[in-house]
C-alpha cells in the first residue's frame, strides 16, 4: 500500500475507482450473494497473508489490549452484518428504498466521530455531506417515485434491514478510524476481513449456501472482486482512515454508485446507461464529496 508520503485524498479516489468495480462484477457472477463474498474476502485474506508475513506486520497484534481485539474483531462482525442485511434488504423492499437508507451512513458516521472520536465535521463539512446525501436522494429518486418505498410489514422489514446496514457501515469506518492509529494496515486488516470470513461463513452454513465448487469463469470474478474493490477499494479507504476523519472517507463512498454506473455502461455483457437523475445526482455526489474533503 501506499506511503505515509502520499496523498491520502489521492489514495481516496483511487479506492472510489476500486469499489466502483463492485456492483458490475456481481451484476456479471451467478454465484450465490454469500458464496460471493466468501471468496471475495478468501482471495483478499490469501494476498493479505503473505504481506503480513513479509513485513512482520503480525507482531503487532502482541501489543493490543484485549479492548482493541474486541473493537476489531467487532468491526468485521459489523461489516459481515452489512454485506448480509443490506443485500437481503432489497428482497423485501424497493432497490430505491434500500440505496437511499443505506446512504444515510455519512451522517452516522459524522456524529460517531463527534461522540466517540472527538472529530467533529466543521460547518462546511456538513454542508459537503449534505449535498453529497442530495445527490444520493436525486439519483433514487425516479425509482422511488415510480413504486415507492412500498406498503405493508414486508417493505418495512427491508428498510429496517437498510438502515442496519448503514449503522453497522458507520460503526466499522469509525472502528477503523480509532483503531489505525495503533496498527499499520496489514495487521489491521488481517483482524477485521478475518472476523469478517468467518461471520460470513456461519451465515452461508446456516443458509447452506452453495459456496463450493466454483466454475473458472466465477472464480475468475471473485479474484477480480479481491483485487479491485476489496484490495485497492476497501483497503485503500482502511489506510486512509490514518490520516482523514472517517466521515470524510465514508462521504467518499457515496461516489461509488456513479462510478459503478460509469462503468456499467462501457462494460460489455452490461451496457447499462444512465438516466438523466443519474447524472444530476452524481454531480451532486462529487461535488459533495470535495466540499467535504477540500478542508483537509
Amino acid at each position: 500500500m501506499p506511503s505515509q508520503k502520499k496523498n491520502p485524498v489521492a489514495v481516496v479516489t483511487v479506492a472510489l475507482i476500486g469499489v466502483s468495480f463492485a456492483g458490475p462484477l456481481v451484476r456479471l457472477s451467478h454465484a450465490h450473494a454469500l458464496a460471493i463474498a466468501l471468496w471475495r474476502l478468501g482471495f483478499s485474506l490469501a494476498i493479505i497473508a503473505v504481506f503480513l508475513a513479509t513485513t512482520g506486520g503480525w507482531r503487532q497484534w502482541r501489543a493490543l489490549a484485549a479492548r482493541d481485539w474486541g473493537i476489531a474483531v467487532g468491526a468485521g462482525v459489523l461489516l459481515a452484518i452489512h454485506f448480509w442485511s443490506w443485500n437481503a434488504s432489497v428482497a423485501f423492499t424497493t432497490v430505491a428504498a434500500s440505496v437511499l437508507l443505506v446512504n444515510t451512513q455519512p451522517v452516522i458516521v459524522a456524529l460517531l466521530s463527534a461522540l466517540w472520536l472527538r472529530e467533529p465535521p466543521a460547518r462546511s463539512q456538513w454542508f459537503g455531506i449534505a449535498i453529497a446525501m442530495l445527490g444520493a436522494f436525486v439519483v433514487v429518486a425516479p425509482d422511488l417515485l415510480s413504486r415507492g418505498v412500498g406498503g405493508g410489514g414486508r417493505a418495512l422489514v427491508g428498510d429496517v434491514l437498510a438502515v442496519i446496514g448503514a449503522i453497522t457501515a458507520a460503526i466499522y469506518f469509525v472502528s477503523g478510524r480509532r483503531l489505525r492509529v495503533k496498527l499499520d494496515l496489514w495487521p489491521y486488516v488481517a483482524i477485521v476481513y478475518g472476523a469478517c470470513f468467518v461471520t460470513l461463513a456461519v451465515f452461508a452454513a446456516i443458509v447452506r449456501a452453495p459456496v463450493a465448487p466454483q466454475p473458472p469463469r466465477e472464480l475468475a470474478i471473485f479474484l477480480a472482486l479481491a483485487l479491485g474493490p476489496m484490495l485497492l477499494g476497501h483497503t485503500g479507504m482502511n489506510w486512509a482512515l490514518r490520516y482523514l476523519p472517517a466521515y470524510v472517507v465514508n462521504v467518499t463512498l457515496l461516489g461509488e454508485p456513479v462510478g459503478a454506473t460509469i462503468l456499467a455502461a462501457i462494460i460489455p455483457g452490461i451496457r447499462e446507461l444512465p438516466g438523466t437523475a443519474t447524472v444530476l445526482g452524481g454531480l451532486l455526489v462529487l461535488a459533495g464529496i470535495y466540499v467535504t474533503s477540500r478542508r483537509r
